[in-house]
């Protein structure tokens, strides 16, 4: 059987739950229960809808998209970033902090076959930066706690404590404070199923709930001002004057839309001020895996800004030199970052 290859661009505008699929260059019938993997002493592979990846292991299934990327898109990336370094000169600090998705540390070896391999995208990814840039190479470290539920095993996003991991390494290369967990307040919602439920229409997901989890911290005065998008066909055609809303947003039991937790969605750019004086202000340019980092960087910064590529509708340089920031944070997964669109967006937002 031929290789899969598959891009499946993630897009949940206002955390909907209709994903957008590309380059799909199999017939759904290849799909089937004949990519089916049996260990009665293990667990149940298998291929499901669109490709999506199951491993069916009762209460404990996990189910993941496939990495279709490779390093040319990597490579674009990376050139990308290296743009807008060149951009916005000395005075701004650019920081590439590409995320691994959950197939990087999940797929059985047995399956390897079915994915592009992440960690060799992503070494040419760092390896493609100027020096200029300074990477936040997380794969490692996540690598070391992905035995802890650091991606959700129903959702394509990564989970809060992922997120938590991969902020103290920015921290730590940003040079600015950081706080344990113990210094949040853990909130959680229990039975979720997210998106892979919907992605995959595979039952063994729908009957695996697991809790979500994710932190609120505590100790640290902030206030958040939203500029709400209005949609039209997927682009941005109006806009909010700010809004000041509580960063999170809490879900009741059983919600699919959990990961919307913080900031309720992709569709505003979130200004956060904080009780810090350091100078300090960041600029989170992301997808929505960055949506799970900005509360953890509330203790190290005076400012963070959350700004998401696909929605933001005016000059990035204008608005970093109208925000006075300092650091400059990429938090793309590396499936998106591996994307010719997402290149392209990220570039037209920068030629404004």
């Amino acid at each position: 059987m031929k290789r899969i290859r598959l891009i499946l661009l993630l897009s949940f505008a206002a955390c909907s739950i209709m994903p957008v699929f590309s380059q799909i260059q199999k017939q759904e019938s290849q799909y089937s229960n004949a990519d089916t993997i049996n260990d009665d002493s293990k667990y149940e592979v298998r291929r499901a809808r669109a490709g999506i990846i199951v491993i069916d292991n009762g209460a404990e299934t996990r189910a993941f998209e496939p990495f279709g990327g490779t390093q040319v898109g990597a490579m674009s990336y990376a050139e990308m970033v290296n743009s807008y370094k060149q951009a916005f000169g000395d005075s701004v600090a650019v920081y590439c902090m590409t995320i691994p998705n959950a197939v990087a540390y999940y797929c059985p070896e047995e399956q390897r076959s079915w994915t592009n391999n992440e960690k060799s995208v992503l070494d040419k990814l760092y390896a493609s930066l100027d020096n200029t840039i300074i990477p936040v190479k997380i794969y490692d470290e996540l690598e070391s706690h992905k035995s802890e539920p650091i991606y959700s095993r129903t959702d394509h996003h990564w989970a809060p404590l992922g997120a938590y991991y991969a902020s103290r390494c920015f921290a730590n290369a940003a040079g600015v404070n950081f706080r344990p967990l113990s210094s949040y307040d853990a909130k959680t919602v229990h039975n979720y199923v997210g998106s892979m439920y919907t992605f995959s229409k595979d039952i063994a997901v729908k009957n695996a709930p697991e809790d979500f989890v994710y932190y609120m911290p505590q100790g640290i005065d902030y206030t958040s001002w939203f500029i709400n998008y209005t949609l039209s066909k997927g682009k941005t055609v109006g806009e909010s004057a700010p809004i000041e809303r509580n960063f999170f947003i809490h879900y009741k039991d059983g919600s699919a839309g959990a990961y919307c937790t913080f900031m309720g969605g992709d569709t505003r750019t979130v200004k956060v001020v904080t009780g810090n004086k350091n100078g300090r202000r960041l600029m989170i340019l992301k997808d929505s895996y960055g949506n799970a980092l900005p509360a953890y960087l509330f203790y190290g910064f005076e400012e963070v800004h959350v700004v998401d590529f696909r929605y933001f509708p005016h000059s990035i340089r204008k608005y970093v030199a109208d925000n006075s920031i300092t650091d400059v944070l990429f938090a793309n997964n590396l499936i998106h970052a591996c994307s010719p669109s997402t290149t392209r967006k990220y570039l037209n937002m920068l030629a404004r």
